[in-house]
């Protein structure tokens, strides 16, 4: 199953368009384009899917997917790495 894993945005670089970030999963930190939604800002909690944020979510959306997702067993990998 494909699906966007919530992270947070904890650094930004790059300019414009070109813009990556670098989130954090569950502790396991990802670089990922912001391409999607130049809106995005440090601490903001973004969607991401294959290595673009998709959409930026609010804090509270985004920890209650976390949590259902490590109920489904779905985060044992990336909390494994961390």
């Amino acid at each position: 199953m494909c699906l966007a894993v919530p992270g947070k945005i904890v650094e930004i670089a790059g300019a414009q368009e070109f813009r990556t970030a670098m989130v954090s999963f569950a502790g396991m930190r990802k670089q990922v384009s912001l391409a999607f939604v130049p809106e995005a800002k440090l601490d903001d909690y973004v969607m991401v899917h294959v290595g673009f944020a998709l959409s930026v979510v609010d804090e509270k959306e985004a920890l209650t997917v976390l949590d259902y997702l490590r109920q489904m067993g779905e985060l044992a990998e990336l909390e494994e790495q961390a």
